[in-house]
């Protein structure tokens, strides 16, 4: 069973269908990039989540529990960080962590407890007198994150939370993310920076006006073609014979001359199939028909690239 189920969802605003029929799921443990452009869907997917919007129809169900139906229970799994979150004047970082740490019942050596552990991991605790209207940027999301924590959620729903961030608070926040999924948590990441997502996630979710277009593992996606398979860089000796003839019986193998003795060649394979397998498989072979091989490289290709090329055959 999955941690969470999305099923079939619709959300229009008007004349505007902002969810059309999306579907799909999280497992324990995954962080999971959402990706889409602006106003595909993600903001207003991400809502519904987190019970902040009802679904025109169609269900979300986290830990087998309707979001409809458990509204109260589903909220004690999910930490919410919006892209947009307002503070309060007058009043500090640690005053404003104990405000949410009381609403949401902590009482007592807990919520002290929780307090605490929330300010060290955020690296807040130095901060924690200093009024919220004067962080910087990368601390306000930071003091943000702490709040989506203060239940000790199950589920981590973070909406483009490195929006605006400077490259030293893009690292800070990366290293944060690593950080709660050591600690077992399941997150789920929006973010229009894509080759930040490669690097903090094990699964992406593609959308385009409301509709899922692909789901799968980031190196899926540097490394497959379209039309399936991986294409590979490869040098061999100066005997293109031998090399000529091993291709000849590859019936999955298609191959292209590039400059510098480079030949560049695709690999057509099931999608089920595991791609270091596929590739120490075909190294094998070439072994085994004494082609020498002095290099050989996957050709990755940018996640940038892959999102517009999945849009593009859309179309």
């Amino acid at each position: 069973m999955s941690l969470v189920e999305v099923d079939s969802i619709y959300r229009a605003f008007g004349n505007v269908q902002a969810v059309n029929g999306l579907s799909f799921s999280i497992d324990q443990g995954q962080i999971v990039g959402f990706i889409g452009a602006n106003g595909a869907g993600k903001t207003t997917t991400m809502r519904m989540m987190v019970t902040l919007e009802v679904p025109d129809s169609g269900a979300i169900r986290i830990c087998d529990m309707d979001v409809l139906d458990h509204p109260r229970e589903v909220r004690k799994l999910i930490g919410w960080m919006p892209d947009h979150f307002g503070g309060y004047p007058n009043m500090d970082v640690l005053e404003y962590l104990d405000f949410y740490a009381r609403a949401f019942g902590l009482k007592g050596k807990e919520r002290r407890r929780q307090l605490d552990d929330i300010l060290a991991f955020t690296d807040l605790d130095v901060l924690a007198e200093r009024p919220c209207d004067r962080l910087s940027k990368g601390q306000t999301q930071r003091l943000c994150l702490g709040r989506a924590l203060l239940s000790d959620p199950e589920i981590l729903v973070l909406d483009e939370p490195a929006a605006g961030l400077d490259p030293k608070a893009r690292i800070e926040f990366k290293n944060l993310v690593r950080l709660l999924a050591d600690r077992g948590k399941t997150l789920f990441i929006s973010s229009h920076i894509l080759s930040e997502l490669g690097e903090m996630c094990n699964h992406l979710l593609f959308i385009d006006q409301g509709r899922q277009v692909h789901q799968g593992t980031a190196d899926s996606l540097k490394y497959h073609k379209a039309e399936g398979g991986l294409t590979v860089r490869m040098r061999c000796n100066g005997d293109g014979l031998r090399f000529d003839q091993w291709l000849a019986g590859q019936t999955h193998i298609k191959a292209t001359k590039k400059d510098d003795d480079m030949l560049e060649i695709h690999i057509t394979h099931d999608d089920n199939k595991d791609s270091c397998l596929v590739l120490a498989e075909t190294i094998r072979s070439l072994v085994e028909a004494k082609v020498e091989v002095f290099e050989f490289h996957r050709i990755e290709r940018r996640l940038e690239d892959a999102f517009v090329d999945i849009l593009g055959d859309l179309n």
